[in-house]
């Protein structure tokens, strides 16, 4: 038995450039998404006559809703990649807004959006003593941070905004006084250029310049930190020896202690800029969306945040395209109401016939008749009314929340060990 252990070739070592190929072929299926849906939208705007699709003023909407959902999205996937779930990212955002607008108008925005991150690490680090250390369950630590995180606020709120300064200034049990806001800018000559280009409203051409045009106008410093924390991310997580550390806690943490990895360390690490992501998130609410911290601003976003995590498969780079879809769904009944988000009906109709045709395409007979079926029905209402009921407009958000979920349901990894309770040794 031991000759032919020792016999026995070891297996291939992986070729160093595999994971650079599966990056080309992961990129170039993400511009061949977003080639696609460009030609679909320009195209639906034509047929509809709605405009407001691809307005730079659209556009611009569009990014500040999503950033804060992109950062609540990757701070979920900070912790995830670890092997902790982070459902407390809603509460950690809460902490962020009060955090910011506290300290905000009392001092600077800058101080504010530091101590939005700080009170963001303090929610990261509890739901790290409480999973990592004591081993409490990862859905009953981060439902009682959120329950937790309302309720401080809340109390804090009644005893530093409803007296003193803070009450003549503006401040009540439900809301911080006004903060000053960060600054905002305009790429010189790009912004009016493309602006011009999309008065023409050319098909394609123009929903180009008014979708580059959004992101180019009126950027808030936070948008632009956003982005770089992105791009730092990919980077840490998979283009260096700590990343790959930190992904192998949440893929099998027994085997990363075997070869020497601190898991615990590396936990803890991830679920406290987990923490500070979320506030940041929470941050970019209290000082850039509203200038003030209000009681409930955060509306949900933190499970959205999550949603958009998993429908980008625990990567960046679909984490981005969707914070971006539905900050783009929120933006339009915000700004737009029924008419635009009737137009994306007819969207909705020539992605649900694609759907069916790949469905049936790969015999999924039952899959592609649902399709077909719900395509033929969003046709009919398409056509048989002008506008959609404001009801179902405020519900866009969500139910764009739903259909990508179940949509990209079958195509998804989670990390192995992601939720799992770890001790250390406990594979000996």
């Amino acid at each position: 038995m031991t000759a032919t252990m020792t016999d026995t070739p070891p297996p291939a070592a992986p070729k160093a450039h595999s994971a650079d190929r599966r990056s080309g072929r992961s990129l170039g299926q993400i511009l061949m998404i977003v080639a696609g849906a460009l030609l679909l939208i320009a195209a639906v705007r034509v047929i509809s006559g709605s405009d407001q699709l691809t307005s730079e003023g659209q556009v611009s909407a569009a990014l500040s809703l999503a950033v804060p959902i992109g950062l609540a999205g990757l701070a979920g996937l900070w912790s995830e990649r670890s092997g902790v779930v982070n459902i407390g990212l809603e509460g950690m955002m809460i902490l962020g807004t009060f955090g910011a607008g506290w300290i905000g108008w009392q001092s600077s925005p800058w101080l504010g959006l530091l101590c939005g991150v700080g009170f963001g690490v303090l929610g990261g680090l509890l739901h790290a003593v409480a999973t990592v250390t004591f081993g409490v369950d990862h859905i009953v630590s981060g439902v009682a941070i959120n329950l937790l995180a309302v309720g401080t606020t809340q109390y804090l709120a009644k005893l530093f905004f409803v007296s003193g300064k803070a009450a003549d200034a503006g401040g009540n049990p439900k809301q911080s006084p006004p903060v000053d806001s960060l600054p905002t800018f305009d790429v010189p000559g790009l912004s009016s250029g493309l602006h011009s280009i999309e008065n023409h409203h050319w098909f394609l051409i123009s929903d180009i310049a008014g979708i580059l045009g959004g992101f180019v106008t009126d950027l808030s410093v936070v948008t632009v930190l956003a982005f770089a924390l992105f791009v730092a991310s990919w980077w840490l997580l998979w283009r260096t020896p700590f990343g790959l550390r930190l992904r192998s806690c949440g893929e099998n943490p027994i085997a990363a202690e075997s070869l020497g990895v601190n898991v615990y360390k590396y936990k803890y690490a991830a679920v406290a800029v987990s923490g500070g992501l979320a506030g940041l998130a929470g941050a970019f609410l209290a000082l850039v969306t509203s200038h003030t911290y209000l009681e409930g601003q955060t509306g949900g976003r933190g499970y959205i945040g999550l949603a958009a995590m998993i429908f980008g498969n625990w990567r960046p780079g679909g984490l981005a395209m969707g914070a971006a879809l539905f900050g783009y769904s929120d933006a339009l009944q915000l700004r737009s109401g029924g008419q635009t988000v009737h137009a994306l009906l007819l969207l909705l109709v020539v992605l649900l016939a694609a759907m069916a045709g790949w469905k049936l395409y790969k015999k999924a007979h039952w899959q592609g008749g649902i399709s077909l079926m719900v395509g033929a029905g969003v046709l009919v209402w398409y056509l048989v009314t002008d506008e959609v009921p404001s009801d179902f407009v405020g519900a866009t958000p969500y139910v764009v929340t739903l259909l990508v979920l179940s949509l990209s349901a079958q195509r998804l990894r989670m990390p192995k060990a992601d939720g799992m309770r770890y001790r250390k040794g406990q594979g000996k």
